[in-house]
Parts: C-alpha cells; sequence; structure tokens
C-alpha cells in the first residue's frame, strides 16, 4: 500500500472516529439509490440519524456542593446511570479525590467530565485471600477463607490455575451479597474454581470500565492506580481505564498515572480515539490497543516511564500514533506485532527507550502473523537502549514495511549500538531518506554478508 493510500484512508477513518467522540453525528454516506438524510429528526428505534441538541442532561458530584454528594465510586455510579436513564448526558465529576472499591461502569452516551488534574479517581490498598471452598463453573459464589476488609459491592478479581490444562484462569467480577465467609457475585463463574488450582480472591478493579457501549467520551480527569499499594492486574483485565468491546470512544485530556498494570487499555474496540492524554509511571503499558481493535487514533499524548509506551497488541489494522512524546519507557517506546498491519506510525518523539526505539516484533508461529504493511514516517528516535541497543529493529518475517523522513540519532557514544536492524527473514524493507547518525553502525541488514 503506498503512503499516499494509507494517509487518506486515514484522514477518512479519524475524522469519523473524532466526530462520534465529540458526541457529533457523522453523516453515514447513503445506500445507493436513498437520498441523504439532510434533516434528522428524533425517530423511535432510528439511531443512524438524530440531531445535534443543543442540551442533554448534567449531573455533578462532588464531596460537597453537587447534585449527588460524595466521594466513592458509588456515588459516581449513581450519576452515571442515571444520566443513562436519560439517553446519555454529562457526568461532571467536581475537585475531590474519589477513592474507589470497584470501578465506575460505563453507558453508552455518556461523557465523563473532570476538572482536570483537581478531579483524581484512586484505590485504596489491595489485599487477597485463598479460597476455602471449590466452586464449579455453573456457580454464583465462592467462599474465602476470611471476609475480613471485603464489603458488598466490592470490585474483585478471581485467579486459579486451570485444573484441565493447567493455565491460568482470571474473571472479573463484583461482590454483591454475603452470608459469612461466602459472597454471591454478580455473574456465575463460568470458570472451575476448585481448590487444587490454589484460587485466590483480589480486591483489584480498573478505575473506568466500558464493557459493550458506545459512544463515550472521558475528558479531563486523573487516575492514580496507587501502584505501590495494589497488586498486579496485567493490560488484559485492567488499567486506570480498561475497555472491552466498545466503540466510538474519546478519551481526552485524561491522566492514567501509577497504575499496577496498564494506564489506558482497550480490547476489541473500534474507532477509539486517545488525544492530549498522559500515561505515565504504570508497570505494564501506557497506551494499549489491544486485540483486534480497528483504526485507532492515538495523537497528541505523553507515555513516559512505562515499561512500553504504545504497545499496538494483536490484529491492530489502519491505525494512526502521531505527534506523541514517548520518554524514557523501560523496554520500547512503540512496539507492534502481531497481525498488525497497515498503521501509520509519524512525527513523534520516541527519547530514551531501555530497549528498542521502535520494535517490529517477531511472530513466526503462522505463515502471516507478522506486522507488515506498516510505514514509520518522520519520527525522531533518539538515545535508544544500552550499550548495545537498537533504534529500530525490524524481526522475523516483517515485510512491507516504510522508514521514511525520520531522524535516528545517538547522542551518546556510539558502543555497540545500531541504528536500523532487518532480520534475516525480513522482506521489501524500504529505507528513504531518513537521517541516521551516532551510532557504530548506521543499518545493519542480517540478510547481507557482513
Amino acid at each position: 500500500m503506498s503512503q499516499h493510500t494509507l494517509s487518506r484512508r486515514q484522514f477518512v477513518s479519524v475524522a469519523g472516529a473524532t466526530l462520534a467522540g465529540m458526541g457529533v453525528a457523522a453523516a453515514a454516506p447513503p445506500r445507493r439509490g436513498l437520498p441523504r438524510v439532510t434533516r434528522p429528526r428524533a425517530t423511535s428505534g432510528d439511531k443512524a440519524h438524530e440531531p445535534k441538541w443543543d442540551e442533554k442532561l448534567t449531573i455533578t458530584v462532588g464531596p460537597k456542593k453537587a447534585d449527588l454528594v460524595g466521594s466513592s465510586d458509588r456515588v459516581l455510579q449513581a450519576a452515571v446511570d442515571y444520566v443513562s436513564r436519560f439517553d446519555g448526558g454529562t457526568v461532571q465529576v467536581l475537585p475531590g479525590t474519589y477513592t474507589l472499591r470497584n470501578s465506575v461502569y460505563l453507558r453508552t452516551g455518556i461523557r465523563i467530565l473532570g476538572s482536570g488534574a483537581d478531579s483524581i479517581l484512586t484505590k485504596g490498598p489491595s489485599h487477597s485471600v485463598a479460597l476455602a471452598d471449590d466452586s464449579d463453573w455453573y456457580d454464583q459464589e465462592v467462599t474465602v477463607a476470611s471476609a475480613k476488609g471485603l464489603k458488598v459491592g466490592d470490585g474483585i478479581v478471581l485467579k486459579a490455575r486451570n485444573p484441565h490444562n493447567g493455565s491460568s484462569d482470571v474473571l472479573k467480577r463484583t461482590l454483591v451479597a454475603r452470608k459469612g465467609n461466602r459472597f454471591k457475585l454478580d455473574r456465575a463463574l463460568r470458570k472451575n474454581f476448585w481448590l487444587s488450582g490454589k484460587p485466590t480472591l483480589s480486591s483489584l478493579f480498573p478505575l473506568i470500565s466500558g464493557d459493550h457501549v458506545h459512544d463515550i467520551t472521558i475528558q479531563d480527569i486523573a487516575l492514580d492506580g496507587n501502584r505501590k499499594q495494589n497488586a498486579h492486574l496485567d493490560g488484559n483485565y485492567g488499567g486506570c481505564i480498561f475497555l472491552q468491546d466498545c466503540n466510538r470512544i474519546h478519551m481526552t485530556g485524561v491522566e492514567a498515572r501509577n497504575n499496577n498494570g496498564d494506564g489506558i487499555s482497550w480490547q476489541i474496540c473500534h474507532d477509539v480515539v486517545v488525544e492530549n492524554c498522559n500515561s505515565h509511571d504504570n508497570a505494564d503499558l501506557g497506551l494499549h490497543p489491544g486485540s483486534g481493535s480497528q483504526r485507532p487514533l492515538i495523537r497528541n499524548n505523553r507515555a513516559d516511564r512505562n515499561n512500553i509506551g504504545i504497545f499496538f497488541c494483536w490484529g491492530i489494522k489502519y491505525g494512526l500514533a502521531e505527534n506523541n512524546q514517548i520518554t524514557g519507557n523501560r523496554s520500547y517506546g512503540v512496539s507492534i506485532g502481531h497481525c498488525d498491519t497497515d498503521n501509520l506510525i509519524r512525527l513523534n518523539t520516541i527519547t530514551g527507550s531501555g530497549k528498542v526505539g521502535v520494535l517490529f516484533r517477531d511472530d513466526s508461529r503462522g505463515k502471516d502473523f507478522s506486522p507488515n504493511r506498516n510505514t514509520l514516517e518522520k519520527n525522531h528516535i533518539i538515545d535508544s537502549g544500552g550499550g548495545d541497543g537498537v533504534a529500530v529493529d525490524v524481526q522475523g518475517r516483517t515485510r512491507d514495511v516504510t522508514l521514511e523522513g525520520n531522524q535516528i540519532r545517538e547522542t551518546r557514544k556510539p558502543m555497540k549500538r545500531i541504528g536500523v536492524r532487518i532480520g534475516k527473514q525480513a522482506r521489501d524493507v524500504k529505507l528513504q531518506q531518513n537521517k541516521i547518525e551516532g551510532f557504530q553502525r548506521d543499518v545493519v541488514d542480517l540478510k547481507e554478508k557482513p
């Protein structure tokens, strides 16, 4: 795919995603032969075309002098659920620190509007307890060794070794009722949690969760995961924000920090826009467009001091990451891999990555699992890795990748550092008008004889 074609497609998808994230209904192209809708009206059951209303419901939440007064997940959730009854609107989070015992669960059509750095969602220390009895897959309750510190309404994570194949089972649930050390869950287990698998229950949860919802904005709010006092929960299940099977989510002005896991993670979510956000000092991934997510727009963000700044997971296609500042991440600035194709990574500044600035991951387990047809354009990639660090590492069977107009620099001593390394099985890697300087070797192509 040519650079011109990729850019044009990106413009169309990005414009639609941005409008949707802002609550603006982008006019859908007409089906062939039908007139274009020029005077939309609210019609029962018709969600394709509706006027842009001047006003929808806004509910304020705050520690005092608000429509709903409090500083817990319960008051925030009450506001979200109330506004949802009115076909969407805004939950305005006034200045204050809100300490949560469970996620704030999003509803379709909701905008969460904070007060910038003065609106802080956080959580107390997590704790874990062993299960004291077997629970089968059809059960909707568990028995814990001790109920101390647990309350009805808490968000929890159950973990156990799968008794059939030895893998790890992880489930997120909410405690909805209690009798002694027995807790009813909001949903059935659908997995066997037997004592032979050493099952545990931990008070872990994302601060904001979305599950099968759409057309949502999260804006101008600070999320602190209290990393030092919380156990680890990886980005397939959590983050300061965690989204699963969602569409048209717009996050802007969000600070996601200090989480023992990811900053912002979205899995199988399409047309997600993340812009002007700051995801920093998280244990794992700063920004995590997760498996199967189509057309992500990641623009004008900071991703600092995470393990990886931006991680393209599995099957991320037609995405755009531009004008991001990606600094001091412990392993990689940007990582792209399994079936991640047709993405454009441009105009980013990637500095001080611990191992590699931009990594095209090796995935040779299948015929065509590699990150093919991606473009790396006009980025500044500076001071990557240790003494044998690599600025751009193209591994595995990656093919049809273009590196154009990048400034790839090493300002420290050259040592054994490499600007661009191309793996033995990589094919059709195009290097065009890049400025590479300060390395022991600018380009190493492992297919060529030294």
